[in-house]
């Protein structure tokens, strides 16, 4: 059995006539060549034996892997990345007809295409310091001159820092600083295959520098420096800055117009592994559904610095629902997006004095006028039907109709272009719009007109009124700061929950953190007004929250391991909100493991967390091996022969910091082991919370540690008596003693009692 061998059955056969060429990855693992350009010239002679020309093989090469894995990148026919494969057994993804192919090759772990991914994309922290830490953060890269990245008060580059500041469009290594100390940029694989990028019309810079915003924003939410009296036009303004302001950043930039392919991803790993980061921090994903690990590049990427100590946070994706959590490989620390205790809303008041809560960026003084209201259904050009109108897209609105008043708009779906409505709007005369969007609170946005967002509940109210009101009226007050919010955080709607789809019995996201309104630096190239500092909601800036809090746990603990600094992050989490209450979904759903994996992260907890769960290398290898791994696929992964235990080791028996069973058939004994991490002896003493349909008990219930460094293992009965149905059950076992609380959510699904 291949690994993850229950994938292909979402996949279809495929022959092999296929002409076009498309952009692939060879990947061939660990290497022991003395030299890059030794590891070139294999790559070629590797080619070359399939295209049957030298000079055609470096044609050919897109990317050399070099430096922290050997592989390249190439653009092939299918019929040639299967000969490089070894195996005409291939397959196709039924989601985007992508070739995949296995390697028996004994120098080829895996050949399949380079996916293009996307970017997921102030008060929230309040203390936090830290000396030198090196953040490797891959993204859109950064606009240098932003005063978040000012190196005031910091000492010299540390010496073994390895990396460079790549010179090019707009950007010299005059531009790194002694906190800005790298920066590198790819493009060969966006080119292969979407072309030169000249060709997409849009503002660029051939560089690390950033003109779109989203590495900037991310990279600054970890290390920026303090700056003061900073706002979007007047809103949260205050002191702006980073969780961990005294490390030092490296910055990878494989992302263009919002995508970055796997190939040009993969040599921003690699390079950075090589330059010697501490932590390496990854807002982007590709979309769901997640790809099996030895065929994604960022599963690839994160494991190799898993085994160099690398700690790689990243985000768990925007995409709303269940089974959408991508970036959930077990060594990869995956993060969900939650609420702060702040917000911007801007009422709408309605004639009939009513006032709801709305979302915009509304900051030009008002005169404290209604204006009438009109739903953009109502207002159809002609030969329009009313439905479209309702979308308020351009050229569907009778401005006749729309004069003077504030439209009601509708999203046709998801995603939408608000400027479009806002244009449309305006253009016809319209003075301002109300849009219906169930994302209302977590998009904030300037406009010339007065604009706001407004929930489903509330788009009821409205019509409530404007049916009833013969002459219906308005008013759009100025946006202001709340703060102290009740209850926060909640999980965002949008934060892509599990189960896992690759590897269930590890549950993910792993933790939530803040990211939902958060304010840090900007490219002011990116939007028409120039802004220096921008809000934005998403996974993408909860995971570089995540990101500071490893780089405090890896200075105050600088020999833990990446398993111990996740475990402390993950069994120290919060369920609560600060009403005391378990935390929720922002529509007020109930919230579970699948939504913020262990919990809210705590940073403070997090530094002195007591027990800590474990692993290396030989454990994910066990761990892969229960799901199927070939011995040729673990040899090229690890450089050396590695075989699988004989039965092997059950997968729910890794030493996780959550406990997950799958497919529970019958009573199952779960096994894991903690290390204690605190001074002095101490006994922890263990509460087991009730799962729904298992009666489960724990053996001993007690640990008693004489010493720091000593591990103790314990194990979980399970005996279920009912059938899950297909969804799983939640429960949790907490250690506990004076001082601490490790505790750890279980999810379990019966598939038979």
């Amino acid at each position: 059995m291949r690994i993850f061998s229950f994938i292909l059955l979402a996949m279809l056969a495929v022959g092999h006539g296929d002409t076009d060429r498309k952009h692939y990855i060879v990947y061939m693992g660990q290497h022991s060549h003395p030299s890059s350009e030794s590891v070139i010239s294999a790559n070629h002679d590797m080619l070359a034996s399939v295209l049957e020309s030298y000079s055609g093989a470096k044609e050919a090469t897109i990317h050399h892997y070099t430096k922290s894995f050997r592989g390249f990148s190439a653009m092939l026919t299918p019929d040639q990345a299967i000969k490089l494969s070894a195996r005409h057994n291939c397959y196709r993804f039924l989601t985007d007809y992508s070739l995949v192919c296995v390697a028996e090759n004994e120098d080829v772990v895996s050949v399949f295409e380079s996916r293009m991914n996307r970017l997921h994309t102030t008060n929230s922290w309040k203390f936090l310091g830290i000396d030198s830490i090196i953040i490797g953060v891959i993204d859109s890269g950064v606009w240098p001159e932003s005063q978040s990245y000012n190196d005031y008060g910091l000492g010299p580059v540390p010496t073994r820092f390895k990396g460079e500041c790549v010179s090019g469009q707009n950007f010299t290594r005059y531009n790194c600083n002694r906190k800005l100390i790298g920066a590198r940029y790819y493009s060969k694989g966006f080119e292969a295959v979407n072309g030169p990028l000249e060709s997409f019309n849009q503002t660029f810079f051939r560089s690390a520098r950033d003109s779109e915003g989203h590495g900037t924003h991310t990279s600054s939410i970890i290390v920026g420096s303090k700056v003061s009296n900073v706002s979007l036009y007047g809103l949260g303004s205050g002191t702006a800055r980073g969780g961990v302001p005294s490390a030092r950043l490296s910055v990878y930039k494989p992302c263009w117009f919002e995508e970055c392919t796997d190939a040009d991803i993969l040599a921003a790993f690699s390079d950075a592994i090589h330059d010697g980061v501490d932590i390496i921090s990854l807002s982007l994903g590709q979309g769901p559904p997640q790809q099996i690990y030895f065929e994604e590049a960022i599963s690839i990427g994160s494991f190799h610095a898993f085994q160099k100590g690398i700690v790689v946070s990243a985000s768990a994706g925007n995409s709303f629902f269940a089974e959408t959590a991508t970036n959930v490989a077990p060594w990869i620390l995956t993060v969900g997006a939650s609420t702060v205790d702040r917000e911007f809303p801007s009422y709408l008041l309605l004639g009939n004095l009513k006032q709801l809560k709305a979302f915009g960026v509304n900051t030009k003084p008002d005169q404290g006028k209604r204006y009438s209201l009109i739903y953009g259904a109502d207002a159809a050009a002609s030969r329009i039907p009313s439905r479209n109108a309702s979308f308020c897209k351009k050229n569907t609105l009778d401005s006749n109709s729309i004069k003077g008043r504030i439209v009601v708009c509708i999203l046709e779906k998801l995603g939408d272009d608000m400027n479009e409505k806002l244009t449309a709007v305006e253009e016809g005369g319209g003075v301002g719009m109300i849009l219906v969007d169930p994302l209302a609170k977590y998009t904030l946005r300037q406009s010339v007109i007065q604009s706001v967002l407004i929930g489903e509940a509330e788009a009821e109210e409205l019509y409530k009124y404007m049916t009833t009101e013969k002459n219906p009226t308005a008013r759009i007050s100025l946006t202001v700061t709340n703060v102290g919010i009740k209850p926060a955080p909640a999980m965002a709607v949008f934060s892509s929950k599990g189960p896992n789809v690759i590897t269930p019995d590890i549950i993910k996201p792993d933790i939530t953190a803040p990211g939902v309104n958060i304010l840090a630096a900007w490219s002011p190239v990116s939007t028409a007004d120039s802004i220096n500092y921008n809000i934005l909601s998403g996974t993408s800036m909860s995971c570089p929250h995540v990101s500071a809090v490893v780089a405090l746990l890896k200075s105050v603990h600088p020999y833990w391991s990446p398993a111990a600094i996740k475990s402390a992050i993950m069994t120290t989490a919060t369920i609560a909100d600060n009403t005391r209450n378990f935390i929720r979904n922002d529509d007020s759903s109930n919230a579970m493991p699948f939504d913020y994996g262990s919990g809210h992260i705590n940073p403070a907890a997090a530094i002195d967390p007591g027990l800590i769960y474990d692993y290396d290398t030989n454990n994910l290898i066990d761990f892969l091996c229960s799901y199927g791994a070939s011995v040729a696929q673990l040899k090229n992964l690890t450089g050396t022969p590695v075989y699988c235990k004989n039965p092997p080791i059950p997968s729910y028996n890794f030493n996780y910091p959550s406990i997950g069973v799958f497919n529970m058939s019958g009573n199952v004994s779960v096994y894991r082991t903690v290390t204690y991490v605190g001074e002095g002896p101490t006994v922890y003493y263990s509460k087991l919370q009730a799962i729904t349909g298992v009666r489960s008990s724990v053996y001993p219930n007690v640990l008693r540690f004489s010493k720091s460094g000593e591990k103790l293992t314990y194990r979980i009965d399970f005996v279920p008596y009912k059938r899950s149905n297909g969804s799983f059950e939640f429960g949790s076992l907490t250690w506990r003693n004076d001082v601490h609380m490790v505790r750890s959510p279980i999810a379990v699904n019966v598939a038979s009692v």
